[in-house]
């Protein structure tokens, strides 16, 4: 999907009328590694966010801490190239199979979702992969 000429949002209309936004015109997204179908994180994309991530292939969400659009990778260097773009059956979920730059949650962590219920409790089952001072230069970040 990248290297795919830039197109105004209403090529992507079809694709747009499936997607049933909440009423603050946010979608939860779900990325999915290429080929493991491990899943990395969720995040909100909203209208633009879903035509730049169509356009241009590279995955882009909504911030909600910041209140804009939210290039994944931009501060961290970790990039999310998608390789395809699913709508759920209700139109109400997205599902990103991306090709992940090294981490994808800001815990520095392959994984958003590295801690599990085990006997009684939660459990962290992935380990920092790399230090979030590096990825963000001092700066935390969240999913917003």
């Amino acid at each position: 999907m990248t290297d795919t000429p830039s197109v105004d949002s209403a090529a992507y209309e079809d694709a747009l009328a499936a997607i049933r936004f909440t009423a603050d015109g946010l979608v939860p997204a779900i990325a999915q590694a290429d080929g493991t179908g491990e899943i990395l994180m969720m995040a909100w994309m909203n209208r633009d966010a879903v035509v730049e991530t169509l356009t241009t292939g590279r995955v882009c969400y909504w911030s909600r801490s910041r209140g804009g659009l939210w290039r994944k990778g931009e501060t961290s260097g970790q990039v999310q190239r998608l390789k395809d773009f699913r709508v759920d059956c209700d139109g109400d979920t997205l599902l990103l199979i991306v090709e992940q730059d090294g981490v994808a949650c800001h815990t520095g962590r392959r994984s958003c979702f590295f801690r599990a219920w085990r006997d009684g409790r939660l459990e962290t089952i992935q380990e920092v992969e790399t230090d979030p001072a590096i990825l963000y230069g001092g700066h935390s970040h969240g999913h917003g």
